[in-house]
């Protein structure tokens, strides 16, 4: 739906007022390396994508907000005083959780409606949430004359969902929507929040996105669990690295060192892949920085294998994509992307495999799962903003 059509929604399904009506964009990403890291204070290293969120929003003069997506039937309507009553709503909570941490932070908003237009592929591990999330809260700052600090959205988009969702996610998804460049993948320390734009120069070859079609949600995952399982490691290993905060500020071979401090090999297994993931990052950027695209590739392949192996959060459709993908000309690497038990992978093909690649694939797929996979050629983007007819 492009942007006048959007305006023209927003008044089919609200009528027709003097306010001025505003459009806003924030994308989904793809992260390229970096799985589960950001919240072990480590590095990642994603990219912004075309596929996103767009938002046409007209002010109220009340304190009720008044949200609606092209793909839904019904309007979801909340007051802006008594957000915390609206937490188990079906769809309408992650725009609800945003509002609610802008005024806990002190900005004064008033009342709207929104009509959400969302191509992100919902539960396809592309941060369909984070470009809910960040497009909802520029729109909500411009539209209360505030100008965003794109930062601090990430920042407070990422607290909406600790907060308001209950899944205790790191900062990388926000992030990337939040700051993403067209043409660059993002190198970000999530611990500091440093980060740099890095030329995505793929030389002949682009990424394909692989939707297995397998729904998941983080809230009922075992991504909370993940995420105490390091927390577990992290206090053992404090033993030998008391000024430890995160697990990354371990390197691999103190892990190696330590690794008998911890109490079991479970929390073991997931220190080892985040530690080890961490350092890939690193040696990622490196690669293509230097154009070795094929030492890309490998470290995507590595970081699969630690996903699936160590940190056990792949499954029988990413596992088989990643097989299959491996197996076709001009393809330097593939891996799932995003937190995993289901969602995408990504690949690095030469463009003149591509056709083959996704025919190959694909077939393979629905003959081993049953059912189809998607795939996604998207290009990369601007972060979120506002935009014009």
């Amino acid at each position: 739906m492009n942007i006048a059509e959007l305006k023209n929604k927003l008044i089919e399904i609200y009528g027709e007022n003097e306010e001025e009506i505003r459009f806003f964009r924030s994308p989904g990403r793809v992260n390229l390396i970096g799985e589960h890291t950001d919240y072990n204070g480590g590095c990642v290293f994603p990219a912004a994508l075309t596929m996103a969120s767009t938002v046409a929003v007209r002010n109220r003069k009340d304190n009720i907000i008044r949200l609606f997506a092209t793909d839904l039937n019904y309007v979801v309507e909340a007051k802006l005083d008594c957000l915390s009553l609206y937490q188990s709503y079906r769809w309408g909570n992650y725009q609800l959780g945003v509002a609610d941490e802008l005024q806990k932070a002190g900005f004064m908003l008033t009342g709207c409606e929104m009509v959400f237009d969302d191509k992100v592929p919902l539960g396809g591990g592309l941060s369909s949430s984070a470009a809910i999330e960040v497009v909802t809260a520029v729109a909500l700052l411009s539209m209360n004359g505030y100008e965003p600090d794109m930062v601090e959205v990430a920042k407070l988009t990422q607290l909406a969902e600790h907060h308001y969702i209950g899944v205790h996610c790191g900062i990388m998804d926000q992030f990337a929507s939040a700051m993403g460049k067209k043409d660059h993948a993002i190198f970000l320390d999530c611990k500091t929040l440093d980060y740099s734009l890095v030329p995505l120069d793929l030389a002949g070859h682009k990424l394909v996105i692989t939707n297995t079609n397998k729904k998941r949600s983080l809230g009922e995952s075992k991504y909370n669990e993940r995420r105490k399982q390091c927390e577990s490691a992290l206090a053992d290993l404090k033993q030998d690295y008391k000024e430890a905060e995160y697990l990354c500020d371990i390197t691999y071979a103190q892990l190696l060192h330590s690794k008998n401090l911890i109490k079991n090999n479970i929390d073991l297994n997931r220190a080892m892949h985040v530690i080890s993931e961490n350092e890939r990052v690193k040696l990622s950027v490196k690669a293509l920085k230097e154009g070795d695209l094929s030492l890309l590739g490998q470290y995507m392949i590595e970081s699969h294998e630690s996903l699936r192996d160590l940190y056990e959060v792949s499954c029988l459709e990413l596992d088989v994509l990643v097989e299959a993908s491996l197996k076709q000309p001009g393809v330097l690497g593939s891996r799932m992307t995003g937190a995993g038990f289901g969602g995408c992978t990504v690949s690095i093909v030469r463009d003149s495999d591509i056709e083959g690649f996704i025919k190959n694939v694909g077939d393979i797929y629905k003959h081993k799962i049953g059912y189809e996979a998607s795939f996604y050629l998207s290009e990369t983007a601007d972060g979120g903003k506002e935009v014009f007819i």
